[in-house]
C-alpha cells in the first residue's frame, strides 16, 4: 500500500460476553500505533452471530475498552448492520466475473470429500459450477469467490515476515450463503476497505485468513492493507491461555484492583519490547511503539510480573488520582462507597501507603486505619497485643501526648523516650500502638498513622484501647 495515506487501525471483537485479555492486548497495539502516528483507531463489533451477540455482550466490550482507556474514534460500527453492503459487493463481484453462483448441495460436497478421502486425493472442494452458465431455475445457490487456481498469494507481514500460500491449496470461498447472509471472511474485507483501514494488526491465529482476504481485495481492485499478525498470549506453562491459568477477561483484572495504567504497561510488554524497558508511562509507550518491536514467539502471562508493574505505577500516581481509582474500583466491585471525609483522610495517607502496594485492595487494606471510626474493630492478633501492661502504657502515653507539638520529630522523640524509659525496644511499644490505632498488627508506621488521623482521633483511639478489659 502507499505510505501517504493517513493511518487507520481497528479492533474488531466478537461479542462473547466479556473482553478477552488477548483482545484487549490487540486493541492496545492498534491504539498505540494509531496514536503514535496521529491516525485513527476504530471499533467494529463483529456481531453477525445473532445467537451470541447481545446488547449485554457488546456492552462488556465497551466497558473493557473504557476501563483500559482505549478511546476509539467515531461511533462503533456493527458488522451485522452492514449486511446489505456485503451483499452489494458480492453481487458486484458476480457481475464482473470475479465470483460465481455455486449450486452444489451440502450432500454433494460431503460425497465429494468422502470419495476423495477414500481415494487418497485432496479433499479441497473444487466447485463444478465455476465456469458453468446452465444454472437451474429457482434452485438455491451460494456465491463463491473465483479465486486464482495457479500461482501463489503472498502475505507481506510486518511481524511474521513474508508468508507464501500456494493458490492450489485454497478453495473458492463462499461470499454469500444460500440465505443471502454474508460470511465472516467476506464481511471483514468489505468493512476494512470501507472503513479505510490501512493496518490490520491482529492475532496470528488469523494469519491463514489473510491469504483468502487478500484475494477478495484483489478481485475488487482494492488496495491491500499492511498486515501484522501478533503472537498469542500463553499461560505460564507455555500452553494457550485458558481459564485454568486464571483470569482471561480484562474486567477480571479491573475487579482485582489492577490500575488501568499498569495493565496497559503490562499488556504492551506481552509480545512487544523496546530494548530492555519493562516499566514505562503511557506517553513513553505511544512514543516508542512500532511494529518492528513485536516478536514472533507467544507471550507468557506472568502474574508476579504484573504485580510488580502495578506496584511501580501505583507508587508514581498522584495521590488524588489513586483515590479516584479506588472510588471507581469500589463501585465496580459493589462495595460501599467512601464519604468525602474518608476520601480526604485516604488522600492524606497515600504518601505512606503507595510505595509497596501492588493493587488497589492492598492500598485500601494499608489505609484502613484512615477510614475506620471509633471504636476500632480489632483482629485477634491486635487484641492479643493489648495486655494489662500495654494498656497501662497506652494510658500513660495519652497523657504525655496531650499538649505536644503534633509533628513527626516531636512524636518520634516522645515515643522513643517512652520506650527507653521503660527499657523497651521500640517494636515492643509499637505493637500496642498499632493495635490501638488500626486494629491490626501490620500497619504503616505508627508516626504516619498519628499524623494522618490527627491529635484528637489518635488520643481517642489510645484512650479506647487503654480502657479495654481482659
Amino acid at each position: 500500500m502507499s505510505t501517504d495515506r493517513p493511518i487507520v487501525t481497528r479492533i474488531a471483537p466478537s461479542p462473547t460476553g466479556y473482553m478477552h485479555i488477548g483482545t484487549a492486548r490487540t486493541g492496545l497495539f492498534n491504539w498505540l500505533f494509531a496514536r503514535k502516528h496521529g491516525g485513527q483507531f476504530l471499533l467494529r463489533i463483529e456481531d453477525t452471530d445473532r445467537e451470541r451477540s447481545t446488547p449485554e455482550a457488546t456492552q462488556a466490550i465497551l466497558d473493557g475498552m473504557a476501563w483500559l482507556g482505549l478511546d476509539h474514534d467515531g461511533e462503533a460500527v456493527s458488522q451485522f448492520a452492514r449486511a446489505d453492503r456485503h451483499r452489494e459487493v458480492a453481487e458486484s463481484m458476480l457481475a464482473n466475473g470475479t465470483a460465481y453462483k455455486c449450486f452444489s448441495t451440502q450432500e454433494e460436497i460431503a460425497a465429494f470429500r468422502d470419495a476423495a478421502k477414500a481415494e487418497g486425493r485432496s479433499t479441497l472442494f473444487l466447485s463444478p459450477w465455476r465456469d458453468r452458465t446452465d444454472h437451474p431455475q429457482g434452485a438455491p445457490y451460494v456465491i463463491r469467490l473465483k479465486a486464482p487456481r495457479e500461482g501463489q498469494t503472498l502475505i507481506a507481514d510486518k511481524v511474521q515476515g513474508d508468508v507464501t500460500i500456494q493458490n492450489a491449496t485454497l478453495d473458492d470461498m463462499i461470499l454469500l450463503r444460500s440465505d443471502g447472509t454474508p460470511t465472516y471472511m467476506h464481511a471483514v474485507v468489505v468493512d476494512d476497505h470501507d472503513m479505510g483501514v490501512t493496518h490490520v494488526i491482529r492475532g496470528d491465529d488469523h494469519l491463514n485468513n489473510a491469504a483468502r482476504q487478500i484475494q477478495v481485495y484483489s478481485a475488487n481492485g482494492w488496495e491491500e492493507p499492511i498486515w501484522a499478525h501478533i503472537p498469542l498470549i500463553h499461560g505460564e506453562d507455555g500452553k494457550k491461555l485458558s481459564k485454568r491459568h486464571g483470569a482471561t477477561g480484562v474486567m477480571e483484572y479491573a475487579e482485582m484492583g489492577i490500575p488501568a495504567a499498569a495493565m496497559r504497561n503490562y499488556l504492551a510488554r506481552l509480545g512487544w519490547s523496546h530494548g530492555d524497558d519493562e516499566l514505562f508511562t503511557d506517553a513513553q509507550a505511544r512514543d516508542w511503539f512500532d511494529l518492528d518491536g513485536i516478536g514472533k514467539s507467544p507471550a507468557r502471562l506472568d502474574m508476579k510480573k504484573l504485580g510488580n508493574v502495578a506496584g511501580w505505577h501505583i507508587a508514581r500516581t498522584e495521590d488524588a488520582e489513586l483515590v479516584t481509582e479506588i472510588t471507581d474500583f469500589l463501585a465496580l466491585t459493589g462495595q460501599s462507597s467512601l464519604s468525602q471525609a474518608q476520601k480526604d483522610r485516604l488522600t492524606s495517607a497515600m504518601y505512606c501507603l503507595k510505595d509497596r502496594a501492588k493493587s488497589l485492595p492492598e492500598l485500601l487494606d494499608k489505609g484502613r486505619f484512615s477510614l475506620i471510626n471509633r471504636p476500632v474493630d480489632m483482629d485477634e492478633k491486635a487484641r492479643g497485643a493489648l495486655d494489662t501492661v500495654s494498656r497501662r502504657i497506652l494510658s500513660e502515653l495519652t497523657t504525655q501526648l496531650q499538649n505536644v507539638s503534633w509533628d513527626r520529630d516531636t512524636l518520634e522523640g516522645v515515643l522513643n523516650a517512652a520506650a527507653d524509659t521503660r527499657g523497651l525496644k521500640f517494636g515492643k511499644l509499637a505493637a500496642p500502638l498499632r493495635a490501638a490505632l488500626a486494629g491490626r498488627s501490620v500497619t504503616p508506621s505508627v508516626f504516619d498513622m498519628m499524623l494522618v488521623i490527627g491529635r484528637d482521633e489518635t488520643l481517642g483511639r489510645l484512650t479506647d484501647a487503654a480502657s479495654l478489659s481482659d
